[in-house]
């Protein structure tokens, strides 16, 4: 059996560690992402495995409402979602580019892309990345603490100091809801 306690210690741990590394990273991605809303651009998100669910249960909430369901949706869309583009494209061409062609398709200049890759190393990451920038589409990287391929690659790149998937993906989460409070509250006022 694992340790719990010293497993909740470890979580508690990292999050301090965000707290005292990327406060200000954190701040920025709610700039950007809050500008984004209230332009009623798209906020697209992307990840692969627990990053993909992450994908897809924060694009529910902005669509949705997180504290509050009276709000206006914001327009929010996983690129992780589509489950028969998702096979087909994989199939028939490359896994690298599932996310890059998604948001060649569907992305304007000035929307925005919330790429999750705790590894930083992710190459469907790192495409869609490097299309935002070539479609003038601003960009949230989180990632974990080195930042792999992707650590410069975002406008604001939040790299949680850790090496431990799931710390990393528990601080994620965390910050994920900050991006998503923060937004709901600022176009509540």
């Amino acid at each position: 059996m694992i340790d719990i306690r010293g497993a909740i210690e470890d979580s508690i741990a990292t999050k301090k560690q965000v707290i005292e590394f990327c406060l200000s990273d954190i701040q920025s991605s709610v700039e950007l992402m809050i500008r984004a809303a209230k332009e009623n651009k798209s906020i697209f998100w992307c990840g692969n495995g627990g990053s993909a669910a992450d994908s897809q249960h924060m694009a529910a909430e902005l669509m949705g409402g997180l504290r509050s369901h009276d709000r206006r949706p914001v327009k929010s869309i996983a690129l992780t979602t589509d489950s028969s583009f998702i096979t087909a494209w994989s199939n028939d061409t490359s896994y690298d580019d599932i996310f890059s062609r998604q948001l060649d398709a569907l992305g304007e200049e000035g929307d925005l892309i919330v790429a999750i890759s705790t590894s930083g190393n992710s190459i469907n990451i790192f495409q869609a990345l490097m299309l935002a920038k070539k479609k003038n589409i601003n960009s949230i990287v989180l990632t974990g603490k080195t930042g792999g391929k992707i650590a410069n690659a975002g406008d604001c790149v939040i790299k949680v100091p850790s090496d431990d998937t799931q710390r990393i993906q528990e601080a994620h989460l965390l910050i994920e809801h900050i991006l998503c409070e923060s937004v709901e509250r600022a176009i509540m006022e």
